[in-house]
């Protein structure tokens, strides 16, 4: 991916952390992060596709995960693993609260924040993603992707929430809406420091496509994503 040349001092100069969570176990999906997937732990897959992107400076798992430190130590040394607190290993622990606690274990200017469940990420995704927020920044002071939707939404009360009934457009013709996808956040230090949150004030949504937005969080989505991840290497 070519970038202006500005563009490249101005990431080169800054730090930017891959912080990528991962629990031990799953409520959902017992043992999912370090589960095989296309022969190799799902978590293997996120952290190649993170050493490829020149701009990150440091990759960093949090993890409670015995096993998964262990894998990691023995085949990304590289990659920096942090014990996550017991006080922050229940599932019903915000993520802001672990961010938190990362934040204040490694320093940098930018952070990046993705999962091992979503295995279809590119590299080229996440390099584009960062190079526009760099570009936005500061007017937009964080950066999440979203699934990009031209769907009739209603409400549980049957009410139309983006569409007329009585013009009854085409799906494609609808405005979109924007469906939080959680695959990757970027944020600037300070601000998360200040407001405890990876989604700023002013929050740049960065669509991306819906084959890479795929999460794993059920059984029968290991399979899919298995297939996915086979066609695109084909194609």
């Amino acid at each position: 991916m070519k970038m202006d040349k500005s563009l490249h001092h101005k990431t080169a100069s800054s730090s930017v952390v891959a912080l990528v969570p991962m629990r031990h176990d799953s409520e959902r999906l017992p043992k999912k992060n370090y589960r095989d997937f296309a022969g190799k732990p799902l978590y293997a897959h996120i952290l190649e596709t993170l050493s490829e992107c020149e701009q990150i400076t440091r990759i960093v798992v949090d993890t409670d995960s015995e096993i998964i430190a262990q894998g990691i130590a023995a085949s990304y040394p590289s990659v920096l693993v942090l014990e996550r607190p017991e006080k922050l290993r229940s599932g019903s622990i915000p993520m802001n609260a672990v961010l938190l606690h990362d934040v204040g274990q490694v320093e940098a200017d930018y952070y990046l924040q993705t999962h091992s469940t979503n295995p279809l990420l590119s590299s080229q995704t996440i390099e584009e993603a960062l190079a526009a927020f760099m570009e936005n920044y500061p007017a937009y002071d964080s950066l999440f992707t979203v699934t990009e939707l031209h769907a009739r939404l209603w409400d549980k009360e049957g009410k139309p929430l983006n569409h007329n009934p009585n013009e009854l457009l085409r799906t494609q013709d609808l405005p979109p809406v924007f469906e939080e996808n959680s695959c990757l956040y970027i944020f600037e230090r300070e601000s998360f420091l200040r407001r405890e949150n990876r989604i700023g004030q002013h929050p740049l949504l960065y669509p991306i496509d819906r084959f890479e937005a795929f999460d794993i969080d059920e059984p029968y989505d290991f399979v899919i994503a298995e297939g996915m991840k086979t066609y695109s290497h084909a194609r």
